[in-house]
């Protein structure tokens, strides 16, 4: 008996991952749309700086989702370290430091992610940039 192939299997089997070129293209293109796309924003008064309570409830989510991340990170590197004592496999070893590095990128990211968008907004005049401060200390 012979075996059908039909076409989705051929074009599962030689599926690729899409060159760099196209992503960084499809990138450059989301960075620019979205320049675009706030630019209308900014042109606008600052309604949300004028609400009552609206800039302080933004910095307020942003301070617990940063100390919530910063204790996360802590909970992992500590389960992390406790697992490798335990671990006799070099493998697992290898994995749980993996791991405990992907967390402490994470966090370095969520640290540095409030400040950088404090000033890009500023810079850009996006309505939060001027009232909310998202620097987590």
């Amino acid at each position: 008996m012979s075996e059908s192939h039909s076409p989705t299997d051929a074009r599962s089997a030689g599926q690729q991952r899409p060159p760099r070129s196209i992503l960084r293209h499809v990138a450059i293109g989301g960075v620019l749309f979205a320049l675009v796309a706030v630019q209308p924003v900014a042109a606008q008064d600052s309604v949300v700086c004028s609400a009552e309570k609206l800039p302080k409830m933004v910095e307020g989510f942003f301070q617990i989702t940063t100390t919530v991340g910063f204790i996360g990170l802590a909970v992992i590197w500590q389960a992390d370290s406790l697992a490798e004592i335990f671990t006799a496999s070099p493998e697992q070893k290898k994995r749980l430091k993996v791991h405990k590095r992907a967390a402490l990128k994470s966090a370095l990211i969520l640290a540095v992610l409030g400040p950088l968008y404090t000033v890009v907004a500023s810079i850009m005049g996006l309505p939060l940039g001027d009232c909310v401060n998202l620097a987590p200390w």
